[in-house]
Parts: C-alpha cells; sequence; structure tokens
C-alpha cells in the first residue's frame, strides 16, 4: 500500500452567511486541498477586518482558538485513517475472498461442466447467506459456510482453521453426513482455486481434513408388487385426496347446501371426471415408476415419442432421453439416453394412460395435469404419501419404487443388464440390489445347504428342546 503525503492543517476564520464566525481547517492530503469546518468560533470583529476574542468564558457549541487547534488535527488523523481503510478496502477488493471463489466456481460448474439444475440448487443452498429468509416458511437459512469464511482471503484459509471448523459443526450437532457435505463443498471449491488456469492457488486447506464416519446405509427397504398394487387401487378410489367440504369433520359452512343450478350440477359433474381421471392417472404412474425403475424426474419428461408397444401388448419399452432436475429439462442422469424394457403390467398401464382422448401427440407428456402441462414432482411426492397412507402400508419414500424395480430385477437379470436398464454408471451401486431382502426362496436354499427338510424344522427342534442335561 502507497504512503500517503500530508501538510500540517492551517486554522482559519470565515464567516458564515448569517455572518456568524467559524473556525476552518485547511491541508493538503495525497496532493489535494482538503477542508474541514470545525466549529463557531467565539469572536468578535475588530473593525479592521480581522476578529478578536470575546470577552468571557467560551459557552458549549462554541470553541476558541485553543481548542480549533486541537479540533483541526484531529480532523487530519480522521481523514488519514478513513483514506486508508479506503486504500485497504480497494486492495482487498482484488484480493480473491472466499465468498468471490465460491461463486466463481458456481459459475463455472454450471456453464462449463454442466452441472444438473439440482445440484446447483443445493450447492447454492449451502453457500446462502446467514439469516437469508427461507422462500418457504418463516426460518432462516444459518449460512454456515459464508458466516466463518465468506470474507476471508482464500489464500488466508489454513488447514488447522478448515478442522477447527468442521470440529465446530461437530459441537453444533450436525450429522455426519451433512458436515461431510459442508466439508465436499469447500474441497470442490478450493480444488477449483488451485487450478492453474484459475488462482493458482497453493494449498486446498480442506484437502487434509478428515472425513467423518457415517452410519452404515439402512438395508433397503421396498413394496413388492401386491403392495404396489394396493397403492395404486388406493390412487383409483381417489383416498389419497384431501377431504374438503361437507365431508370433512372440520367442515364449518352449513349442513344443509343450497339447490344448486342446472349449470353448477353439470360443472360438479365434471369436475368429478376429472379428478377420477387425475386419480387414475397417478396410480399408472406409480405402476410405471415401480415396473420401469425410472427416475421421478425422469418419468416426468417422458413423451408419447418415447413408448414403444409390442404389437401383442406383452411389453413395451421407453426411450429415456430427458430428466427433470429442479424443473428444468435436461439429458438425464449420466448424459446418456438408455432404453428400457417393460412388463405387460406397465404396459397396460401407459395404454390406459394413453387411452384420455387428449394430449396423446408424439410431443405431449405421456403424464400431464388436465392442462397438458408436465406434472409438479413435489405435489406428486405428497399425492403418493397420502396414498401410502390411505392404503395402510409401511412409509416407504417415492424413490424406494426404483430401488424395488432393482432388487426384483437384480433377481432374475445379469447385474450388468440391471444396471444398464437403471442407468447407472457404475456397477458398485448396482451391487446393493443384490440380496437386499431376504425371501422364502433364502431361507429354503439355506435350509437346503445345512441339510433340514422345511418340513421338519419344527420337529427338530423340539427334539433338541426335549434332550436332558449331562449329569
Amino acid at each position: 500500500m502507497a504512503r500517503t503525503s500530508e501538510t500540517a492543517p492551517v486554522v482559519m476564520v470565515r464567516a458564515g452567511k448569517d455572518g456568524t464566525p467559524y473556525y476552518e481547517a485547511k491541508w493538503r492530503h495525497d496532493g489535494r486541498q482538503v477542508k474541514r469546518r470545525l466549529g463557531r468560533a467565539w469572536l468578535d470583529p475588530d473593525g479592521e477586518g480581522g476578529w478578536r476574542k470575546r470577552r468571557g468564558r467560551t459557552p458549549e457549541g462554541w470553541i476558541d482558538e485553543r481548542t480549533a487547534h486541537v479540533a483541526a488535527a484531529e480532523a487530519t488523523r480522521t481523514v488519514t485513517a478513513e483514506a486508508k481503510k479506503a486504500a485497504a478496502a480497494e486492495e482487498h477488493a482484488k484480493l480473491t475472498t472466499v465468498r468471490r471463489l465460491a461463486f466463481e466456481w458456481l459459475d463455472w460448474l454450471e456453464h462449463v461442466r454442466g452441472a444438473a439444475p439440482s445440484t446447483l440448487r443445493d450447492y447454492r443452498h449451502l453457500l446462502r447467506e446467514p439469516g437469508e429468509a427461507h422462500k418457504r416458511g418463516t426460518g432462516s437459512t444459518p449460512g454456515r459456510i459464508m458466516a466463518a469464511f465468506g470474507d476471508t482471503v482464500a489464500e488466508d484459509v489454513t488447514p488447522k482453521a478448515a478442522s477447527a471448523w468442521l470440529r465446530q459443526l461437530d459441537d453444533e450437532g450436525l450429522s455426519p453426513r451433512n458436515v461431510n457435505k459442508h466439508r465436499q463443498t469447500m474441497r470442490a471449491i478450493f480444488a477449483y482455486g488451485l487450478r492453474p488456469d484459475t488462482h493458482a492457488m497453493p494449498i486446498n486447506p480442506f484437502a487434509a481434513t478428515d472425513k467423518r464416519r457415517e452410519a452404515p446405509r439402512a438395508t433397503l427397504d421396498f413394496y413388492e408388487a401386491a403392495e404396489v398394487e394396493a397403492l395404486a387401487r388406493a390412487c383409483e378410489a381417489g383416498a389419497h385426496r384431501t377431504v374438503r367440504g361437507r365431508a370433512n369433520p372440520d367442515h364449518r359452512g352449513p349442513a344443509t347446501p343450497a339447490p344448486l343450478s342446472r349449470a353448477q350440477k353439470e360443472a360438479q359433474a365434471a369436475e368429478r371426471q376429472a379428478r377420477a381421471a387425475e386419480d387414475r392417472q397417478d396410480a399408472d404412474l406409480f405402476r410405471v415408476l415401480f415396473y420401469s425403475g425410472l427416475r421421478l424426474g425422469e418419468v416426468l419428461a417422458l413423451r408419447w415419442d418415447d413408448v414403444a408397444f409390442l404389437v401383442d401388448m406383452s411389453g413395451a419399452s421407453l426411450h429415456v432421453r430427458r430428466a427433470v432436475s429442479a424443473g428444468v429439462e435436461k439429458e438425464p442422469k449420466g448424459r446418456k439416453a438408455r432404453r428400457v424394457p417393460l412388463p405387460r403390467a406397465a404396459a397396460e398401464a401407459l395404454a390406459r394412460v394413453g387411452a384420455r382422448g387428449d394430449f396423446t401427440t408424439p410431443d405431449d407428456y405421456v403424464f400431464c395435469n388436465r392442462f397438458g402441462r408436465r406434472l409438479d414432482g413435489e405435489a406428486l411426492r405428497s399425492r403418493y404419501n397420502r396414498a401410502i397412507q390411505a392404503a395402510g402400508l409401511r412409509h416407504v419414500k417415492l424413490h424406494g419404487l426404483r430401488h424395488a424395480a432393482g432388487s426384483v430385477l437384480a433377481r432374475s437379470m445379469p447385474l450388468v443388464t440391471v444396471r444398464d436398464v437403471l442407468g447407472h454408471s457404475d456397477i458398485q451401486t448396482t451391487n446393493r440390489y443384490l440380496h437386499s431382502k431376504i425371501d422364502a426362496a433364502a431361507v429354503e436354499a439355506v435350509n437346503a445347504a445345512f441339510g433340514t427338510p422345511i418340513g421338519r424344522v419344527g420337529e427338530a427342534e423340539v427334539k433338541t428342546e426335549s434332550r436332558r442335561p449331562r449329569t
């Protein structure tokens, strides 16, 4: 930072517009003249164009010559301090802070790497400022990353500071998974800063930090075909709809409805038909999710041009080449289209949807609302959750229908084929579906391995329990 040059202040007296005298200071700072008014001067005109001190003690709100010189010195110090602060801010603005590096990295992810909109949304959430209001509800974001490092020069962040911050997150009660998510985000940001074509930073302070030990993944739980059918029947019956009107116990309107006109009755009948069609579509959408193993975003983006039925309707195939991510249509996960075979049950579900009479051109969505627009994924999740309650099923997430497909397929298909059907880029992901649930066949196999016929297991146990201990 360059040194500033400054001259000693000169104190002078000037009369205001109303004739009141004021002490002023004037000096040069960094080659430019600076003036500051110091206060009202306790002076009277001397009759010769000058000034003389008034009689008596200087009252409050006025200053004498000695006080004016002290105030002038203080004014020069204030101006110097403000200039240094401004120069430091200007120098700091030229440096790369963690905040600037983070948003530069996000821009690179979006426009160079082409990250999925849902991925960008999750990163932006972690990088929000502390106290920003949530889009829904009354809460606000903690903004832990920006609160801790936002204004820090990126190269000043040390591994020690990074480790201390992660331990602070542990102490705040964040889960190991959540702490690892913060750690992975910061590590990726600094990895971008290390690149010679970005900032050529010397080290990544988060590279040496410890990854938290997460709890092992829960055993996959999923519905079998009979349970999915129970779910679909609940949808077809409209049991997953929120009860409204007089059928709701909390309804506060009149017990007896007013007489309806003919037009109102016709409108109500049309609305009931539209809702029944929506309910049937929900049922068949859940069936297709189960029998295809598609991700929800892939099903939402399906168009009729992507569906091909076998001639005898014994099955069908889907061309998966689009997916919805954070409300934006893009290529599927892995950026590779694939074809997915469907069994008869899924083909029949799609055929029922296609019999609706409208929105069935090649460019129309397979699953759409009554106006032909794409369905909302969050609203669909809510209807799914209400449907499993109405069907009396245990809670399994909507994504569990994809897990169910993978697990069922893995029982009878080569794992490589299951990988291709599900669109996994790594077969290790598909491995998770092997032996994900113990069934009757597995029990029969272990009985055969140990030489115990299934029908004699109980008898063997009784005989064992009836033996007397040796004395």
